[in-house]
């Protein structure tokens, strides 16, 4: 056997695995941070691999690109040029308007022309008109593209509160095709709908006021009317409506040509919100005003009487051998102030006013400083758009529209009971009897609910109690004795005062009026009815409309009446 002589030739370097370490000398090597391991390089057969696959990538994205920009560059260009990217309103809904029981009276329902927004719709029962007003709705040309982007407030209410109810309209961008295609959209800003907004008004109440007023209207001759009925606490207006009126709806949608041209051609002033924005002779109504000045300003004792044989007569300065005269409307005897407002007596209020013989008189100067105390000839601040301010006559204002005509005691006479130049509107005369009603404290009357106690009081005038009851005595008598004895009602105790303005040279025609609160013992409630422009030979007064709305209440809402 032959055994090899050649020495086994050791390698020059150590394989680390041919290592045997010791246990107890391996170094604390943190395996996290890649400490004490052994990098074996990339091999060429996968850096060759890689390589390949992303030239391959490179070489199909350089054609793809060839593809678009040079072959069917301009194929591609024309076609995106013809798309188009545009922005659109999405419109948002307006707000609904409820009355005070949750009754709607405006609200929204799906647009019958297939537009992008929905209609306004509102209550049928009639009496609403200038109380809710009308919209505009958002307008488009004849190319479809909407140059009026929102819904507009036109009147009334919808007018008023336009920025709370109409919310904000969101947006959309879609692209389109040259054929009007729509290839994509996205919402990029939601809309926000409108406020709802609940009203202090009784929807119930309201409609059976305004069918009173009409009804009398056509029986009785006259051209119109108004009735407003508020709460004397807070000033919450839980009526207030017009005759002649126009439908809401008819002027929201605009389609009815006809009927929107009768209303522009009445005679009768259909858009005239009388209650807020006429402007009237109130006659005897500012009787009971007139009483609490004479008492305030101790010109007169409750309790003194004074002698009425139908008319009055002083010297006629430009004819002294001639007196001139001013009558009653009938001789009442001797009355003292309760049963001169209850009887409407004008001689008392021409002796109380302005002074005759042994009776000290108010002054043209008191009269207008209690007239404007009780807020005549300054607007209410209720929240309707157009309110309107009546006209005390004064020396001033005579020196203004007739100047070469100086003041004369039979001025004030007639500025006490209501006319001459005296101009109201029937909300300042509903607020002063309110302020009558609850002893002094001038409220703001309003429509949207909401608010505190200390925001509905304007001011406290400052009288006496005791007055005041003298005055709610005579009120009160007026409804079970004299001029507004229809309001002698079984179910509530009304106090009342009635006022008839004459109109014109002629006085062939006149306002009615009739001004009150209820319950008397506790006023809760003051309203006020004025007939417009009805012939003088009528012998019902507007207290007739006011009977006939509480009849209907004790039946549909007698919680109003306790």
């Amino acid at each position: 056997m032959k055994f090899s002589t050649k020495k086994k030739k050791w390698k020059s370097e150590v394989d680390p695995d041919e290592i045997f370490l010791d246990s107890k000398n391996i170094p604390q090597f943190n395996k996290q941070q890649f400490e004490g391991v052994i990098e074996k390089p990339i091999s060429k057969k996968n850096l060759l691999f890689l390589g390949v696959f992303f030239g391959l990538i490179g070489i199909v994205f350089l054609s793809k690109i060839i593809v678009l920009q040079i072959s069917k560059g301009d194929s591609y260009y024309n076609l995106s040029q013809r798309n188009s990217l545009d922005k659109q309103a999405i419109f948002a809904d307006r707000g609904i308007i409820y009355d005070r029981n949750k009754v709607p009276l405006a609200w929204n329902v799906a647009n019958s022309a297939g537009d992008f927004f929905s209609d306004r719709a509102y209550i049928k029962d009639p009496g609403f008109g200038h109380v809710l007003g009308y919209v505009s709705y958002p307008q488009k040309d004849k190319s479809g593209y909407f140059w009026q982007k929102e819904f507009i407030g036109k009147d009334g209410i919808e007018k008023q509160y336009n920025d709370l109810l109409k919310g904000e309209n969101g947006v959309k961008i879609f692209e389109t095709d040259v054929h009007g295609a729509v290839q994509s959209e996205n919402v990029i800003e939601p809309p926000k709908h409108g406020e709802t907004l609940t009203l202090s008004i009784d929807s119930r109440i309201q409609a059976k006021l305004y069918d009173s007023i009409r009804s009398f209207s056509a029986n009785q001759g006259f051209r119109g009317g108004v009735g407003i009925l508020m709460d004397v606490q807070n000033g919450e207006v839980l009526a207030l409506t017009n005759y002649p009126e126009y439908e809401s709806e008819v002027l929201t949608r605009g389609d009815d040509q006809n009927q929107i041209k009768a209303y522009l051609t009445d005679k009768d002033k259909v858009f005239l919100n009388r209650g807020v924005s006429g402007l009237y002779t109130p006659g005897s109504i500012v009787k009971p005003i007139v009483a609490l000045a004479a008492l305030n300003e101790h010109v007169i004792d409750p309790l003194t009487k004074i002698l009425s044989t139908g008319s009055i007569s002083i010297p006629n300065p430009y004819y002294p051998d001639k007196k001139s005269v001013f009558n009653d409307w009938k001789a009442h005897g001797w009355i003292d102030m309760r049963q001169a407002i209850a009887a409407s007596s004008d001689v008392y209020f021409y002796e109380v006013g302005g002074g005759f013989e042994n009776q000290k008189g108010l002054g043209i100067s008191n009269i207008e400083k209690y007239t404007k105390l009780f807020g005549i000839g300054e607007k209410t601040g209720i929240d309707l758009p157009a309110e309107n301010s009546g006209v005390i006559p004064t020396p001033l204002w005579k020196q203004e529209n007739f100047p070469n005509d100086p003041w004369r005691v039979g001025d004030t006479y007639n500025t006490s009971i209501g006319q001459y130049g005296y101009q109201v509107t029937p909300l300042e005369m509903l607020r002063a009897t309110a302020a009558i009603a609850n002893y002094g404290k001038m409220l703001k009357p309003h429509l949207l609910t909401g608010g505190t106690q200390e925001n509905f009081v304007d001011r406290d005038l400052g009288i006496p109690k005791e007055y005041f009851d003298v005055v709610h005595d005579g009120m009160r008598m007026s409804a079970t004795e004299g001029t507004a004895s229809r309001l002698g009602l079984p179910f509530v105790k009304v106090s009342a005062k009635t006022g008839t303005a004459q109109l014109g040279l002629l006085k062939q025609r006149v306002n009615s009026w009739v001004i009150g609160f209820f319950p008397s013992d506790a006023p809760r409630y003051a309203f006020i009815v004025l007939m417009e422009n009805g012939p003088a030979t009528n012998t019902i007064s507007a207290s007739l409309v006011m009977a006939e709305t509480l009849t209907a209440m004790n039946d549909f809402a007698p919680e109003y009446l306790k």
